[in-house]
């Protein structure tokens, strides 16, 4: 009886030896795993600030434009004093709007330099107290009468928006931040373009106002998803 109790410890002792390192190197893995993973979410994490100096607000900003044209875009909007200014003379023809710091989430622009009287028009009326109806009421006068010049059919407003207000500094991306563009045909409809007056899917084109002033195409891209 003996001998079999000893039998059966030595191959308990045995048995012990040869599990106790797997057991501990798949633990070491385990947290080393962990630590990098950890590592890497904090890098990431890091690299997101806020949108807090005029710098970041142009950088930001310039990612509604096409990619080979943002050195020379006309960049205009409010500084972080909320005054609006122009932070730099253009020499192409696009002109990019930064995300406005004191509303929430984020929205910049870019538009063909044919929709400046149309945009600054919309600016005043709304410094001037004017609501979006009244806005469209106005300019839709305006652009029937010739006194507002709504630029040639075609021209594109290119919008960089999310609700989020941080942002990569290496890269300038905005974090969850995507694109739409809308292609302004004045006085346009459905009829003439061939186009919905509703979006057949998330990211079809459709015309939006119809026969007015505002007529233009909705395109929105579905989002990157990189992660």
């Amino acid at each position: 009886m003996k001998q079999i109790i000893v039998t059966i410890i030595l191959a308990g002792v045995l048995i012990s030896c040869n599990t106790s390192p797997k057991n501990k190197n798949t633990s070491e893995e385990s947290s080393v795993k962990e630590t990098v993973t950890d590592s890497v979410l904090n890098k990431v994490k890091t690299q997101l600030v806020a949108i807090n100096s005029d710098e970041a607000l142009i950088a930001t900003a310039l990612m509604a434009a096409p990619e080979v044209s943002r050195d020379k875009c006309k960049v205009i909007g409010y500084n972080m004093a909320g005054e609006f200014v122009t932070f730099r003379e253009g020499e192409n023809e696009f002109i990019v709007l930064t995300d406005n710091p004191k509303k929430p989430g984020f929205n910049a622009a870019c538009y063909h330099k044919d929709l400046e009287p149309f945009m600054a028009r919309g600016r005043e009326l709304r410094a001037d107290g004017k609501s979006a109806t009244e806005i469209f009421d106005i300019r839709e006068e305006e652009a029937k009468s010739g006194q507002l010049d709504m630029g040639k059919p075609g021209s594109t407003l290119h919008i960089y928006y999310g609700s989020e207000e941080l942002y990569d500094p290496e890269t300038s991306q905005v974090e969850g931040a995507q694109y739409r563009y809308v292609v302004y045909l004045p006085f346009a409809t459905s009829q003439s373009t061939g186009l919905p007056e509703k979006p057949v899917g998330s990211n079809h084109p459709w015309i939006m106002n119809p026969g007015t002033h505002r007529a233009h195409i909705m395109i929105s891209p579905l989002a990157d998803d990189n992660e």
